[in-house]
């Protein structure tokens, strides 16, 4: 059945994309922010979170393959894991595929998101929700990693809307400072920063932010077809910067060991390495060397 009801992106005042709408199946305003969920023609179930398409079922596997095993394999033995935000459950999920994981706290503020994807989305979490590994909070990650202990978790992956609203506090000095705190000696964060032919000072920004906390600062990319607008790039902010310069061969070896080799859409061992190879247009906005 097609109708002629259609959804409009509003993450941009002057271009974006629109869907046509086959039913649909939530619309909520929660403390936080707007939520719809939508059955769409063309890309499965879709969640907007204030006009601004979060996630679909179409190609969620290709932002939360690349958020979650390019940190967890770049480490090389990551046990401790916070998730923060992600409150659809495709990174806890993706983080627990990893065998030696041995506990992922996930960390989201608006339980209406996990609600809505529980009842409406259930496919892209799967069975991580009941993972005796796992820990789901519904808080505020901003306290709660205020409040961590130090030398406390291996990575740190935070799944947010952009620097606006809800999201904004995610991206503050003071955030890169308790993450770098609470992250083991070897440690890294990774955060999602747009897409940088539309939002290059979202990378910008962010980048020199965590600058101030971290020694090595990059980012890589995923080409997520949802996010218009060509690559999003994922920024990266480690202890060590030798994690970005793991050969194909021993990423590929990590993966085995932890059990996701071939069970992927999107990343690879070489799509792994490959994705710190920045074109110029994104890597201008990185700070000078």
């Amino acid at each position: 059945m097609t109708t002629d009801s259609w959804v409009n992106e509003t993450l941009y005042p002057s271009w974006g994309q629109r869907f046509r709408v086959v039913r649909e199946l939530a619309r909520v305003k929660s403390e936080f922010q707007d939520i719809m969920v939508f059955e769409s023609e063309t890309h499965g179930r879709v969640m907007l979170l204030d006009g601004v398409v979060q996630i679909t079922e179409m190609d969620e596997f290709v932002y939360q393959e690349m958020l979650t095993h390019v940190p967890l394999l770049a480490h090389g033995d990551a046990r401790r894991v916070l998730i923060i935000g992600a409150g659809d459950g495709g990174v806890l999920r993706r983080v627990l595929e990893h065998k030696n994981v041995e506990k992922a706290v996930m960390v989201e503020i608006d339980g209406e998101v996990i609600r809505l994807a529980k009842e409406h989305m259930p496919k892209i979490a799967g069975d991580a929700w009941n993972d005796p590994r796992a820990e789901v909070l519904v808080a505020d990650g901003i306290d709660y990693v205020r409040k961590a202990a130090d030398g406390s978790f291996d990575v740190v992956i935070v799944d947010s809307t952009d620097p606006i609203g809800v999201g904004e506090v995610l991206f503050t000095d003071e955030f890169y400072a308790n993450a770098a705190r609470l992250l083991s000696d070897r440690g890294l964060i990774v955060n999602q920063c747009g897409v940088p032919a539309m939002q290059a000072e979202e990378l910008a920004e962010t980048s020199v932010r965590r600058g101030k906390a971290f020694p090595d600062i990059w980012a890589y990319v995923a080409a997520v077809p949802t996010y218009v607008g060509g690559y999003m790039t994922l920024g990266w902010a480690a202890k060590d910067a030798s994690m970005r310069a793991v050969p194909a061969e021993e990423i590929r070896a990590r993966a085995e060991r932890a059990g996701i080799l071939g069970k992927t859409g999107y990343w690879t061992p070489e799509i792994h390495v490959g994705a710190f190879n920045l074109p110029p247009y994104i890597a201008k906005h990185l700070p000078a060397k």
